[in-house]
């Protein structure tokens, strides 16, 4: 289980991360480009993931992390459940998704080294 305000901190700290509103949501951006937003009312978030992680964030439990069912989710948008995800595995998606939009010098620091 996560708490919304763990998901904050490990949103933010990330470089050249920003808070935004979007929708009814929050959004959290670099480089203008959303990798996570939170829906706090359903304490749920969701990844802009590539297909390959994807899928391997969703074998780990299908009930916990899965595609959006619609067309976002075949372009790698990715529900994650807080009540229910490990901090580890929320902190290992959080960092796929902002390398999948992050421009790649940032991407490539957080390739390399321990977040």
């Amino acid at each position: 289980m996560v708490s919304i305000a763990e998901y904050n901190a490990l949103a933010i700290a990330f470089e050249g991360s920003s808070e935004e509103p979007h929708f009814e949501k929050s959004s959290f951006r670099v480089n203008k480009k959303i990798f996570t937003t939170l829906d706090s009312t359903n304490r749920r978030v969701c990844v802009k993931l590539s297909e390959i992680d994807q899928s391997a964030f969703g074998a780990f439990d299908s009930t916990i992390i899965y595609p959006i069912p619609n067309k976002w989710g075949k372009m790698g948008w990715t529900f994650i459940e807080l009540d229910k995800v490990n901090p580890e595995v929320l902190k290992d998606a959080l960092i796929c998704a902002y390398c999948e939009v992050a421009p790649k010098k940032l991407a490539e620091k957080y390739k390399r080294s321990e977040f």
